[in-house]
């Protein structure tokens, strides 16, 4: 049997690409040959994710791969970052309810489904620098999806597919986080931030959403959302750290995160589920092109646990599902204000998306 995991944000920590490229200026700056002028930043160390240069001085953060930030936002400074993203799932899903005669000769029902969703998220977010160490960060998320299913039951006496679509559309759930920069490091040495997020259940989930009956020659063949979900229904609580080694010409960096995902009573007869929590990690390494363009390489996997029911968990389902996506960044910075970065993830495992296209436009508004 093939799953796809909805409703999850796939690669939840870094958000770095191009650090490399804020090195090279910042060691520019240090020379006096930098944006600043003959002399800009001179007898100054560079230490990354704090910002002590004069604001027309500060070097561009771009080339996102992942969600959270891997150089935080200079003290008092605020960035809005509109974003679109695009991904598409698709899965074959075989279900066999029956007794074997012989060896590959089965009696029962055997249900085969294919099923495409497209998801659309169209999100602001924003981040405020509270000190040159801390950083506070929120995220509205705007979702659409649409989803598409064709099964037949093998066995039963029908010439025709049945085709089963529902779409739906509206706010996603909202998110909070802060991020610390544990250390200070000396130049060539690895700084450690820690993450902590926080998503809300302010999207409409499952639960909320009516069904309705599919009927084809006077039988139930499936059933409908009335309109998909936009939201997963849990609150979530994920702290995280975050590594980032530079190196010249190259910046590595890497994180692992966990994601407790609370329990809930929803009523009716479903009563409480526990959804599985998530581990996580990721890593990968970015370097600057040339002073204003980056690229980067990654990869991320996350491993998501059994939902448990009423304290049960349903033994036919497997232990934990694994999620795992390659990915590409790149980023290009217009002005010192202003930046635009392309991310593609491509899913390696048959729960992950096919597909993820992010475009995010970071601007400094002050």
């Amino acid at each position: 049997m093939t799953k796809i995991l909805y409703g999850k944000r796939v690669a939840l920590p870094v958000a770095l690409a191009a650090l490399s490229l804020q090195i090279s200026l910042a060691q520019a700056q240090s020379e006096g040959t930098g944006p600043g002028g003959q002399g800009a930043g001179q007898g100054e160390s560079f230490r990354p994710g704090i910002y002590e240069e004069p604001e027309e001085n500060l070097p561009a953060d771009v080339g996102e791969l992942f969600d959270d930030r891997g150089v935080l936002t200079p003290k008092g400074a605020l960035i809005m970052e509109p974003s679109l993203s695009f991904s598409h799932s698709s899965a074959n899903r075989v279900a066999i309810e029956a007794f074997t005669i012989v060896p590959a000769i089965a009696v029962g029902l055997i249900d085969v489904r294919e099923i495409r969703r497209d998801t659309f998220i169209l999100a602001g977010t924003f981040r405020y620098g509270i000190t040159s160490r801390l950083e506070f960060e929120t995220r509205i998320p705007y979702v659409r999806r649409s989803d598409d299913v064709r099964s037949r039951q093998l066995l039963e006496a029908s010439s025709d597919d049945v085709i089963i679509d529902s779409n739906g559309n509206g706010l996603g759930d909202i998110e909070a986080a802060l991020h610390y920069q544990l250390n200070i490091p000396d130049p060539g040495d690895p700084y450690f931030i820690a993450n902590l997020r926080a998503k809300s259940r302010t999207g409409t989930d499952v639960f909320e959403v009516d069904r309705e009956l599919v009927m084809q020659d006077d039988l139930i063949v499936g059933e409908r959302l009335m309109e998909q979900p936009t939201g997963s229904g849990f609150w979530a609580i994920e702290p995280s750290i975050t590594a980032v080694y530079p190196t010249d010409p190259a910046v590595f960096f890497g994180n692992f995160s966990y994601t407790w995902n609370l329990e809930r009573d929803v009523g009716g007869n479903i009563g409480e589920i526990d959804p599985g929590d998530f581990v996580g990690i990721n890593f990968g390494m970015g370097f600057g092109i040339n002073e204003n363009t980056s690229f980067s390489l990654g990869y991320d996997h996350t491993v998501v646990f059994r939902t448990e029911q009423n304290g049960s968990v349903d033994q036919t389902e497997f232990d934990r599902i694994h999620v795992a996506s390659l990915l590409l960044g790149f980023g290009h910075s217009f002005s010192p204000k202003a930046n635009l970065n392309l991310a593609l993830a491509i899913g390696v495992t048959e729960d992950a998306p096919d597909v993820q296209v992010t475009m995010r436009l970071p601007i400094r508004l002050f």
